[in-house]
């Protein structure tokens, strides 16, 4: 972590100090940055990524995984791209023929917005699943944009429902037994979804940690930032907690690196820290910053189907690939 704070002084432009000027050289041209030695030289970089992510993905039917995957996409700083990875992983995964179902697990409902999804008061909600025991086939959508794309929509009734919970019996497991029990109906009538992404809010309380209980494998997105680094140790910990007490299946599967900006080199060394840390569990293709994904959910929409031809897109396309050759036991390029 010093690294980055030495870099950032380093960056830092020499300003006066009160009792002398210096004169602020020139801005020089930004210079390319070289590879790192532990990043592989195929990893996409912003923008440049649009060649790699269309080769991957034009015309690419996935392979689906032997049984269903269940996937809670966590961390519990704001603002690292939890509920925009979480909606266009699925969307990817999704239009390439898989049956994928989003749990918005999120008070705000912003990944109920982002797929279409209404999700004002009066809609029957996550909520209802796990306050009053509502069957989920009960409260699932489709989404009107992408077939194959489900969605369990949140209200702001999710608000309350850490409170209410606290005095129910087996209050962690409610999400993933009613999971469980909406699974195997659609498998009865051979409608099997294939993928499961619970999409969390930014804290550790009991939505977050009954999705962990709901889920085998644990799908962190990262912020380029050095800020993003901080609370991963805690997240793990509790990930730990929640594997040790209450689902000894859980395990971290899966770290996407988003917001990454190519022209900076901190970007490249949080890339280069994450990856060194841990290794294949993190996808090779990074998302890019980009204005296409920040636009889509003010139109109801996912970036696939906002801009598919956009550098997030195609970011967002190719990590769905190495997600669903990973979990189909192909290796894909992870």
């Amino acid at each position: 972590m010093e690294t980055f704070r030495q870099q950032g002084d380093e960056d830092r432009t020499e300003m006066t100090d009160g009792t002398s000027t210096q004169t602020i050289p020139p801005a020089r041209p930004t210079e390319p940055l070289p590879t790192s030695p532990s990043v592989p030289a195929s990893t996409p970089t912003g923008p440049r990524s649009t060649p790699t992510g269309r080769a991957q993905t034009e015309g690419e039917a996935l392979p689906a995984p032997r049984r269903t995957r269940v996937m809670t996409v966590a961390n519990q700083k704001g603002g690292v791209g939890k509920t925009t990875t979480t909606v266009n992983v699925a969307a990817a995964l999704a239009t390439a023929g898989l049956r994928v179902l989003v749990l918005d697990l999120d008070p705000q409902g912003n990944a109920s917005t982002a797929l279409g999804i209404p999700h004002h008061a009066e809609v029957p909600s996550v909520y209802d699943v796990l306050a009053d025991g509502t069957p989920m086939r009960d409260v699932v959508q489709s989404c009107p944009d992408v077939p194959n794309l489900l969605c369990a929509p949140a209200t702001i009734d999710l608000a309350g429902a850490e409170i209410e919970l606290v005095s129910l019996v087996a209050r962690e497991m409610r999400l993933g037994r009613a999971l469980t029990t909406y699974l195997r109906d659609e498998e009865d009538r051979g409608e099997r979804i294939d993928y499961v992404l619970v999409d969390c809010p930014p804290s550790l309380g009991l939505l977050t940690i009954n999705a962990f209980v709901a889920a085998e494998e644990v799908f962190i997105p990262i912020q380029c930032e050095y800020y993003a680094l901080e609370g991963l140790s805690q997240l793990l910990k509790n990930i730990e907690l929640i594997k040790a007490h209450l689902n000894p299946s859980l395990h971290v599967s899966t770290i996407l690196l988003t917001m990454y900006d190519g022209r900076t080199r901190l970007s490249a060394q949080v890339a280069e820290e994450v990856r060194r840390h841990f290794g294949e569990q993190v996808i090779r293709s990074t998302v890019p910053r980009s204005v296409r994904i920040s636009e889509a959910p003010s139109h109801g929409q996912t970036v696939m189907t906002y801009d598919p031809t956009s550098s997030g897109a195609l970011s967002y396309a190719a990590a769905a690939v190495e997600i669903a050759r990973h979990g189909a036991g192909e290796g894909g390029n992870r």
